[in-house]
């Protein structure tokens, strides 16, 4: 097999003529094409007058060593394959998850194909019942602390753009992928380079990965919350939920970076942890529309193409980094709240993409040593009390304020943009809810990325805060066997645990943390 990389094709290139294809970026007859396949694809629009795909495709052909010869962009493929671990026995005590987010899933997953038959312990709801919560809440502002954006059936993830691109390279990745689209995702996630799912297709995608994981032996238990955990010698030893004890000896805890509470009572039983870097800023929202046209030039409303997107980032003077993340082209942003006394907002998308407006958090790197105190937690409470003064400041609701108001020196008043969030944005001042080196860095970021997309700076567009929620701002740490190391038989994992920074880092994480208990019990069976 021939892998061919860089392979420039037209924006109405006919996709299913892939021997064709292969053939001439291969400088041979058709004939001499066994099979093709597409194996990437992205867009290239780095000149606006001749925006394409740029692709690589999985050829089978004949005389492969003459051809890999005679073009430097082809190279032998050698496929690899993952292949989840068997246990070949039932443990007498079933490992317990902690959280069924994308983490929490996979590891689920990995064990219950290994037969090890793990009960999950979510404390939201099953996805069906939180949406209804999660509705209700962006109609009225009456939250459940206990299901919500943050918490329940799929994690936070669940309702967001769905984004499946990372920088990890990890064999797992690929398997992961294969899941999501046995479980209902589209076929395009395998071969686009920045594939997507939408929050509408993964609630249906969650269901499936459920029912297959209680097929597969798996327990899974909804508004279960974990009070505490019991330890002797230095062992996990037993779990209460719900005022229930539950006896365990391997736990994957994977809760997400929300689980304050969690943190707190992890904190108090010992649980080895350290303050890690995070960060924190707004979401910005534009017009579809106007980054369509800033980034796709002409090309802007071909078929072909679905709605751009962009990843900016920016080392400013004062040190200090400043980045987009998450960006949600076609989306809305959310009231991602999970404290009644305070707000918080992320961003989100359908499958489609097709909403108005676009948008992205603009982000600000927060180091520890930037927030006074030494416990371990207190970048929590930072976060915290930056989304309760949000809070009081939009007198219930979501902060705005637009980027000429900002930046300019303008009235703070809305223009062409219109704030997507629920239940609505009130028109404030941001600069009264965050430290002056998160505002002063935003407004030098808007500018610097102004000069990279045109109109990014737009004094219409509209800042909606504070987004605080897009990593932990704590690490329980764990050994090179995935325990932690104060804690024999505990898991760290995913995002919460800080080491993950998204779906498919955190999925991947999850499988490792089960390969690491299958490993540990396999080796307790030999003993």
């Amino acid at each position: 097999m021939i892998l061919i990389n860089n392979v420039s094709c037209p924006l109405h290139t006919d996709f299913s003529k892939t021997e064709f294809i292969s053939a001439k970026a291969l400088k041979v007859n058709e004939k001499n094409i066994i099979s093709a396949s597409l194996f990437r694809k992205s867009v290239d629009a780095r000149k606006k007058d001749n925006v394409h795909f740029c692709c690589s495709f999985l050829v089978e052909a004949q005389n492969e060593d003459r051809n890999l010869k005679r073009n430097k962009n082809a190279k032998k493929y050698i496929p690899t394959q993952f292949i989840f671990p068997k246990l070949g026995f039932t443990p007498q005590t079933r490992p317990v998850i902690i959280g069924f987010g994308p983490a929490g899933m996979f590891a689920a997953l990995t064990l219950a194909r290994a037969g090890a038959r793990p009960i999950i312990f979510e404390r939201g709801a099953d996805v069906d019942t939180r949406t209804a919560a999660i509705e209700e809440f962006f109609k009225t502002g009456i939250l459940n602390e206990e299901s919500n954006v943050q918490f329940g059936e799929g994690g936070a993830g669940t309702f967001s753009d769905g984004k499946l691109n990372t920088g990890i390279t990890d064999i797992r990745c690929r398997e992961v992928l294969k899941e999501f689209v046995l479980c209902g995702a589209d076929e395009k996630i395998l071969t686009d380079a920045k594939p997507h799912i939408g929050t509408d297709v993964l609630k249906t995608v969650v269901k499936s990965l459920r029912e297959k994981i209680i097929s597969l032996g798996g327990e899974i238990r909804f508004c279960s919350k974990v009070q505490s955990i019991e330890i002797s010698d230095g062992k996990i030893i037993a779990v209460y939920v719900n005022n229930e004890k539950v006896p365990c000896e391997n736990v994957i805890i994977a809760t997400g970076h929300s689980a304050r509470d969690t943190f707190e009572m992890l904190k108090e039983k010992g649980a080895g942890m350290v303050r890690k870097p995070f960060a924190a800023g707004v979401r910005i929202e534009h017009l579809q529309a106007d980054i369509n046209k800033a980034l796709y030039g002409d090309f802007a409303s071909h078929p072909a193409l679905s709605a751009a997107d962009y990843k900016l980032s920016a080392h400013l003077e004062n040190g200090r980094g400043v980045y987009t993340f998450c960006m949600c082209p076609g989306g809305e942003v959310i009231n991602a709240s999970s404290e009644k006394n305070g707000v918080a907002v992320n961003g989100m998308s359908y499958n489609a993409r097709n909403g108005i407006n676009s948008n992205s958090a603009v982000l600000v790197n927060v180091n520890p040593e930037d927030i006074e105190g030494d416990d371990v937690l207190s970048g929590c409470y930072w976060q915290r009390d930056i989304e309760q003064k949000a809070l009081r400041l939009s007198g219930g609701f979501v902060p705005a304020q637009t980027v000429g108001s900002l930046c300019f020196g303008e009235e703070n008043k809305i223009g062409k943009v219109t704030p997507t969030v629920k239940p609505k944005a009130v028109m404030c001042d941001l600069q009264e809810i965050f430290p002056s080196f998160i505002t002063e860095s935003i407004k030098e970021g808007l500018k610097i990325f102004d000069r990279k997309i045109a109109g990014f700076a737009d004094s219409q567009a509209i800042l909606t805060a504070p987004e605080t929620r897009s990593s932990s701002p704590v690490r329980i740490v764990r050994g090179e066997d995935l325990q932690s190391v104060t804690i024999k038989g505990l898991y760290p994992c995913g995002e919460g645990a800080g080491y993950a920074g998204g779906i498919m880092s955190a999925a991947v994480d999850g499988i490792k943390c089960a390969e690491a208990i299958i490993s540990k019990l396999k080796d307790e069976k030999k003993v």
